[in-house]
């Protein structure tokens, strides 16, 4: 079997395509690279530089390969970008999605996996937030995650296709220092490229109704969110007929954004005094995962804590900032 991986030169992509391959799981890489970067591959895999919105390249790359399953990751994932960008993120993301599906139903493939997101909660009013939590996203981002589900269920409904859709929470750390986040738009590296500058972190917002009045959220290893994709991958491997799932990547547990600081500053030995500034569109209060479902249906859990989350995204960014 082969799988195609949308997106596998990125961040996270890089951290799943090297889980399969370490899973000893055929794979190829279609990549535009406006992210992504060839070096985070490993040797010998196949990396296609292309975009899911050229059709005639996915069937070529669908037939050249033989694919039989996708794991389809490419987006633009950016929350106030979307909401400043609307038609290019439903373009993007949507239309993407949309063409990829097709070009794999008409290929013939039985098995497809979708990066989704918890965006497509908005702000629940719940403790902690499972599968069956009504969905109001409060964002474009938010909006095209959620629309990519329902296209991903209807099509593998409608043409034999086991389905699942992946919703992560926040993403975070790094297996090796190679692969850590080259970006500064998630909170853990936004805060490093700030303290390293000797300027303060930004705290979007402190007036929400938590604990201390900064954002929740449900932090997870990026190397974890790597295995649950490998688990899934070999749930649809052994049973493409009888799967339609849609599961919570997380760890169950809230972290604020002050607590997020004092851990960095734990770790960096930094000064992480946040800055407190104007909350920003389409940021909810709080949202953490129960990951239950994800446990019964594919054996997985977390295994990485804030901490080591931390530890290892800091090694990352002392590597390509030195």
């Amino acid at each position: 079997m082969t799988w195609l991986i949308t997106g596998g030169a990125g961040y996270i992509g890089a951290h799943v395509v090297r889980a399969m391959v370490e899973a000893e799981l055929g794979v190829v890489v279609l990549d535009d690279l406006s992210s992504g970067d060839p070096a985070r591959l490993p040797a010998g895999v196949p990396l296609v530089e292309g975009s899911t919105l050229d059709r005639p390249l996915l069937d070529r790359v669908m037939k050249q390969h033989q694919v039989t399953g996708v794991l389809h990751i490419a987006a633009k994932k950016q929350v106030g970008e979307s909401v400043e960008q609307p038609l290019r993120y439903y373009h993007e993301n949507v239309e993407g999605l949309r063409l990829v599906l097709e070009a794999a139903a008409d290929a013939g493939v039985r098995r497809f996996l979708l990066s989704s997101s918890a965006a497509v909660y908005g702000m629940p009013d719940v403790d902690v937030v499972t599968e069956d939590t009504p969905c109001a996203p409060m964002s474009p981002y938010g909006e095209t995650k959620l629309v990519g589900e329902w296209l991903v269920r209807a099509v593998g409904r409608a043409h034999g296709i086991g389905t699942v859709a992946l919703r992560y929470f926040n993403v975070a750390g790094a297996a090796t220092a190679e692969l850590g986040d080259p970006g500064a738009t998630n909170l853990v590296p936004m805060v490093f490229e700030r303290i390293t500058a000797g300027k303060p972190p930004l705290v979007f917002g402190d007036d929400y109704p938590t604990p201390d009045g900064t954002c929740i959220r449900d932090y997870i290893h990026v190397a974890d969110v790597a295995t649950a994709h490998v688990a899934a991958v070999r749930r649809l491997e052994d049973d493409p007929d009888g799967t339609e799932l849609v599961l919570n990547i997380g760890r169950g547990e809230g972290v604020s954004v002050r607590e997020m600081l004092d851990t960095i500053g734990t770790v960096t030995g930094l000064d992480t005094t946040g800055e407190v500034v104007s909350r920003r569109p389409g940021d909810p209060a709080r949202v953490v995962a129960s990951a239950d479902r994800i446990t019964c249906e594919l054996n997985w859990s977390a295994q990485f804590d804030l901490e080591a989350m931390v530890a290892s995204a800091w090694s990352g960014w002392q590597l390509r900032n030195p």
